[in-house]
């Protein structure tokens, strides 16, 4: 029962706060999440430049796109919870799972559903101009991913998290 009083005093020190936050900004799992999605949204402006020849600053928010910046994500995060936490435990498990996921879903349901979306486009595109359905908004296509890009993503998440991971043993952090 002490354990918890001490537990709830702290959390209502300021000091512990400050360094609750410091502690947010040296996540190395966080961290290499984060600049993992922000590398993998910013070569979708690249890529899409390439396809299209102009810049599509849409890109830099949009889902959809090579490389998946949902796999590069989750898989940054499982590969630096598994280097920190250790790959044999539960935490890393919970995260290779959540993964898992996240990348089946976007090459299955995500890309399908975007894939009728385009359909349906093209469906209200070729309705009469008097059809009460011809004035409206457009769906969104780019949802999903295809397997290559969800592979790249993941490659780039893998990469990101090694390249963390050397970096923070670098500076004594780990």
């Amino acid at each position: 029962m002490e354990e918890m009083t001490d537990s709830t005093s702290a959390s209502s020190n300021p000091d512990q706060k400050v360094s609750s936050f410091g502690s947010i900004i040296t996540n190395y799992p966080l961290i290499a999440a984060m600049v993992a999605f922000t590398i993998a949204q910013s070569t979708k402006l690249f890529t899409s430049w390439y396809k299209e020849r102009r810049w599509d600053f849409k890109q830099l928010l949009g889902s959809g796109g090579m490389p998946s910046s949902h796999s590069a994500t989750v898989t940054a995060l499982a590969m630096a919870i598994g280097f920190q936490e250790g790959f044999g435990g539960s935490l890393f498990a919970a995260a290779l799972i959540l993964a898992c996921v996240v990348m089946y879903d976007a090459t299955g349901v995500r890309l399908q559903a975007g894939r009728q979306a385009e359909v349906l486009n093209q469906i209200v595109y070729e309705l009469p101009a008097e059809h009460p359905l011809s004035e409206s908004r457009p769906l969104r296509e780019l949802l999903g991913h295809t397997p290559p890009q969800v592979i790249a993503g993941s490659l780039l998440g893998i990469t990101t998290a090694v390249i963390g991971y050397f970096i923070m043993i670098a500076s004594g952090q780990i």
